[in-house]
């Protein structure tokens, strides 16, 4: 079986490391790396720290409005499956590489399969609500998280092609575990003690390209009096600068880090600040309490499950839950037993039968 993967941005890469360490060990991929992320620390180290093999293909899209980002990617997406011809093409996510890789495939009459498949935020001003919906109904199969997610799919209608799987990432967080323990030094390097300091993570569009929003978030994490841990997304880093905003000295900003080291610095955080759902569900399986910089979450499990509180950029709402918010004793598993790539590779070698 041929199987044509496409990523380009940091939560993708994790998700086909997962899936592919499995799925090379039975079927030939071909890697396509659509350049959406592409600065060292927001892509290679990625690459590096979870033993993906290098991308086939690299497009180098870059940074761009969304309609010449993605129609780049399309581009570039398609040259490459009219030449490879696979069996499937699989996306993963939300993001424009999913969007391309999805539309690219259905224009060719190609089978899609779409990792992380049916999470809503109900938010259509979000750029990934777009791309996830769009993508889900573009799919042959649907690789779902959820029970949720799967109810959510069949809201739309879609009821074929629908699995249940688990999260991918979480197969992956074993693996990050183990290393982050053995390898990563950086709470040495930055001077921190374990559950001494608060870890901060600011990118969604909502939150970065409205100003307002972006200053009610940074006025809180002034107000707090203990040592807060911000690396600054690229698209953050711009926002801030525009703002002309430095931070006191409890803010320490520094450079996106790689995998492991953000898992070292999630499972020894004290609680986790943050608006990606990605950080949301790692705080969640390290037992870290998260406190979410956004109205609504896909990730509505671990809100009902107490370990994450929905804040929104409200500043005294943000400080009020630092300072007070405590999880429940009690920690349900969420999201799978850690086999989720297994699944959904079964699944596509039974469709082919």
């Amino acid at each position: 079986m041929k199987i044509v993967t496409i990523v380009g941005a940091r939560p993708q890469f994790i998700k086909a490391a997962a899936l592919s360490r499995v799925l090379r060990q039975r079927h030939k991929e071909i890697l396509i790396h659509t350049g959406q992320h592409y600065d060292y620390e927001m892509s290679q180290i990625f690459f590096d720290d979870l033993d993906i093999a290098k991308p086939d293909v690299t497009l180098g899209v870059g940074s761009g409005r969304h309609g010449v980002q993605t129609g780049k990617m399309l581009a570039g997406i398609e040259d490459v499956l009219i030449a490879e011809k696979p069996d499937w093409v699989l996306v993963y996510g939300d993001t424009n590489s999913t969007l391309a890789g999805a539309l690219a495939a259905g224009k060719l009459h190609l089978p899609v399969g779409h990792v992380e498949a049916g999470l809503r935020s109900f938010n259509r001003t979000m750029p990934e609500e777009i791309n996830r919906v769009v993508a889900d109904h573009i799919s042959k199969k649907l690789f779902c998280p959820s029970q949720t997610a799967i109810e959510n799919l069949a809201a739309e209608g879609i009821k074929n092609g629908v699995h249940l799987v688990g999260d991918v990432m979480s197969d992956i967080m074993a693996v990050a575990l183990e290393r982050a323990r053995k390898s990563s030094d950086i709470l040495a390097r930055l001077g921190l003690s374990k559950q001494k300091y608060i870890l901060a993570t600011v990118h969604r569009a909502e939150n970065t390209d409205n100003q307002n929003h972006l200053c009610s978030i940074l006025s809180a994490l002034d107000a707090i009096d203990e040592p807060i841990i911000f690396p600054v997304h690229p698209r953050t880093e711009n926002a801030i600068k525009d703002l002309g905003y430095v931070s006191r000295t409890n803010v320490c900003m520094i450079a996106p880090v790689g995998y492991i080291d953000m898992v070292r610095l999630e499972m020894d955080a004290r609680l986790i600040l943050t608006d990606s759902g990605g950080v949301q569900k790692e705080a969640y399986w390290l037992s870290v309490p998260c406190v979410t910089l956004r109205n609504e979450t896909e990730w509505i499990e671990t809100v009902n499950s107490g370990w994450n509180l929905l804040v929104g950029t409200d500043k005294e709402k943000i400080i009020n839950s630092i300072r007070s918010f405590i999880p429940p004793g009690v920690h349900p598993i969420l999201y799978g037993d850690g086999k989720a790539s297994l699944r959904c590779i079964d699944i596509l070698e039974n469709e082919l039968v």
